[in-house]
């Protein structure tokens, strides 16, 4: 056993021994309900788990994975009808709802090197043994990206590491320039759609992604189909569309893409990248790599192949010819609905994509088994006279991987009635074996965190609450450590982007959890031809019964949301949280205004690098503009007012309960107030973005920006912007404290 292994096993026992002298998660009155209701809750939620069945996930999975089954594809369509059937059966109201998007197909890839020697890169990923589904050429689709422009460039190639930010900022102070030429970054360090943007902007004419195996294949252990990890051949698709600008289908920004919508000119759309785009295997990256000239990278910058890192900028040069077929294709997202009794304009929405790149096992149907097995059981329950107070909606979107593009349709198409009705979007994507991971709004983290209790994990046997926390402590950060042992529950994560809460959360302010186990079912099949079943169920989650304990998580919250004589949506950690990212900005000011201030003196004295290469060109930095003082005194007050209106609805809600329709008044309030942290302007520069707390970084992509027109403004430098935004941002958090307070004056 390892050390680390170690750890995790000795604070289990230590959690273990202390729950079992502490009162347990069956006990007491839960999130929203009376004590007999609690009690009735209960029942239900073990009635709904012993309906529960592994071998439906497996079966579901094995079939949904058979063949690929992207937008478009005739399988994606079987797939859906295939869904939507079930759903029927199982009682739902349910529909497909189409939408036509555009989807872009290669039809030209040619990559290949023309000097110090000519190679052609293969870009093909072959079939490997022991994987039955791994060998379907016909109906896969090439490895690219999509919503690249269609180009025929050529140039030096530049090896850029992830090509951020501040791998550039890096390459300035080296002399080196992207202009004119084609760079090769490895993926990480952001979003993939991040690295063309980058390169384009610094005068790149094109731009290859390559997974090293240091990130992503041989460096974490053995190779497919030996073991999990990604092998020489496997190559990452996906989308490269600038969704921090907007997600969803370019050519309808705002509208849903119905058949007859108005679209604009492709040659518009600002999402579609600028320069050409190509994911490459680590086989493929190997022969530019092993030809860059020019000085050795730093250690930071150097991946795990058998050559040395050099910057390139002369040697070698590559061309690459890349064609797309520009094409409106539809797509159908499945839509199931139980109405609820009491209260049917009150929504709670519970949804996975089921679209994937190839056969997608892992991505996304690992999620998506999970759901339907959910969703079969509550049907199972309204078969036996229980019906949901609140109405239930399930969806299966499609064209996720291309852009969230089918959640988005749905929600644009669907705004203002979804501004009245929806209650909390719930949303799975890939699951597998390890530790409960939850994101979202933090209204709801301590009802997440009450559910995470009641759910016990199928290998300890402990809750799942119980298990994360264990790995917090051993595995986490100082700071998640000490949350883990401080905090009454653990920290859920602000929500980016990546995924199908966006355009819930972060266009209209729909209250939204992202939910998901993992970390012990080792990567590496990730938008390959290689996430298959036999993959999954050797290295995923063998046995599936992470997929249940899925299912009883989002299953256990969905009855909870739909059932609750008020909503469980509390505001002690949301304000928590409020204050722990005001923090944050301004430590990222005052951090700021020391490290150019120290810069600055290094360049003055010429400190300003360490010279690892004499041969490396240098370039003597220009000082930059010191940090000014900026007023956080608003944000500060806004800060106080949102924490005693927390306080106040805690003291006034306690041991009380409303009148019905009382209460429905209350929900009203209380789901609206997510609604209140956004503004119809949006964002700086991005006004589809409108919640003021929650956004995925401009140049992060998946990566969230917390306070985002704060924080950005302030990493940009603009220091104007940074004070404007610091009032809105005040503003909004005022508008939530007077939301809060009428919560509190209902009682």
């Amino acid at each position: 056993m390892t050390t680390r292994l170690l750890r995790l096993f000795l604070v289990l026992v230590l959690i273990a021994s202390v729950s079992a002298q502490s009162t347990g998660p069956g006990s007491g009155d839960l999130m929203g309900f009376s004590p007999a209701g609690s009690s009735s809750q209960r029942t239900l939620e073990a009635r709904f788990d012993s309906m529960l069945k592994t071998e439906n996930l497996r079966d579901w999975m094995k079939r949904l994975s058979a063949r690929p089954h992207h937008l478009g594809s005739a399988y994606n369509k079987e797939n859906a009808d295939f869904i939507l059937s079930l759903f029927r059966s199982w009682g739902y109201q349910a529909e497909l709802e189409e939408f036509h998007v555009l989807f872009p197909t290669p039809k030209t890839r040619i990559v290949e090197m023309t000097s110090p020697e000519r190679f052609s890169l293969k870009l093909q990923e072959p079939p490997v043994e022991g994987d039955a589904t791994s060998g379907q050429h016909a109906e896969q689709l090439p490895s690219y990206n999509a919503y690249s422009i269609d180009g025929d460039v050529a140039g030096p190639l530049v090896y850029v590491n992830y090509g951020t930010p501040a791998d550039y900022e890096e390459l300035d102070l080296r002399g080196i320039d992207v202009k004119g030429k084609i760079v090769l970054a490895r993926y990480g360090g952001s979003w993939r759609g991040i690295k063309p943007k980058v390169a384009a902007e610094r005068g790149a004419v094109g731009c290859l992604i390559y997974s090293d195996p240091r990130d992503d294949g041989y460096f974490q252990g053995d190779v497919y189909p030996k073991g999990p990890y990604r092998n020489e051949n496997g190559v990452q698709r996906g989308s490269v569309m600038d969704m921090p600008l907007f997600p969803g289908d370019p050519l309808t920004k705002g509208i849903g893409a119905t058949k007859d919508a108005r679209r604009i000119d492709i040659r518009s759309s600002p999402t579609l990248t600028k320069i050409p785009v190509l994911p490459i295997s680590y086989s493929d990256a190997l022969p530019l790599l092993r030809n860059l000239d020019g000085a050795v990278v730093p250690t930071a910058w150097r991946g795990s192949l058998p050559v040395t890192y050099h910057f390139g900028g002369g040697s070698p040069t590559v061309r690459m010819k890349l064609e797309f077929n520009w094409d409106i294709k539809p797509i159908y997202n499945v839509i199931a609905k139980m109405p609820g009794t009491e209260r049917p304009d009150q929504w709670i929405i519970r949804g996975n994509h089921r679209d994937a790149w190839v056969n997608g096992a892992d991505d996304p149907i690992s999620g998506l088994v999970a759901l339907m097995e959910e969703a079969r059981a509550i049907g199972e329950l309204a078969k036996t006279g229980w019906k949901p107070k609140r109405t239930i909606v399930y969806a299966a979107w499609d064209a996720e991987e291309q852009g969230l593009i089918g959640s988005t349709e749905w929600v644009e198409q669907h705004a203002a009635e979804l501004r009245e009705r929806a209650v909390a979007y719930i949303n799975t994507d890939s699951n597998g074996r390890g530790f409960l991971g939850v994101g979202g709004s933090h209204t709801l983290e301590k009802f997440i965190n009450e559910v995470g209790k009641g759910v016990i994990d199928p290998q300890t046997k402990l809750s799942v609450w119980e298990r994360a926390r264990a790995n917090r402590i051993v595995n986490g950060s100082a700071d998640a450590r000490r949350d883990a042992l401080d905090r009454n529950d653990l920290r859920i994560s602000p929500l980016g982007s990546g995924s199908d809460y966006t355009p819930f959360l972060q266009h209209l302010g729909i209250a939204s959890l992202n939910i998901g186990f993992g970390g012990e079912d080792g990567g590496g099949s990730y938008h390959s031809i290689y996430d298959s079943f036999d993959h999954y169920t050797r290295f995923g989650d063998p046995g599936l019964v992470y997929g249940v304990a899925l299912a009883k998580v989002c299953g256990h919250a969905t009855l909870r949301l739909a059932n609750a004589d008020t909503l469980p949506f509390e505001f002690g950690n949301f304000a928590d949280t409020i204050e722990l990212y005001s923090r944050e900005v301004s430590q990222l000011a005052d951090s700021m205004r020391s490290e150019t201030a120290r810069m600055n003196a290094d360049i003055a004295l010429g400190r300003w690098l360490v010279v690892q290469d004499p041969t490396e060109r240098l370039v003597v930095p220009k000082q930059k503009d010191g940090v000014p003082f900026l007023n956080f005194a608003p944000l500060q007050n806004a800060v106080a007012k949102l924490r005693a209106s927390a306080a106040n609805y805690q003291v006034q809600t306690r041991g009380k309960s409303l009148e019905p329709a009382r209460q429905k008044q209350l929900d009203e309030i209380l789901y609206r107030t997510e609604r209140a942290l956004t503004r119809t302007e949006g964002l700086p520069r991005r006004d589809w973005f409108r919640h003021h707390i929650y956004a995925p970084g401009f140049y992060t992509g998946y990566g969230v920006k917390t306070l985002p027109g704060i924080r950005e403004a302030i990493e940009q430098r603009d220091w104007k912007e940074a004070e404007e935004q610091i009032t809105i941002a005040a503003r909004v958090l005022e508008n939530v404290a007077a939301e809060i307070e009428r919560a509190a004056k209902m009682f």
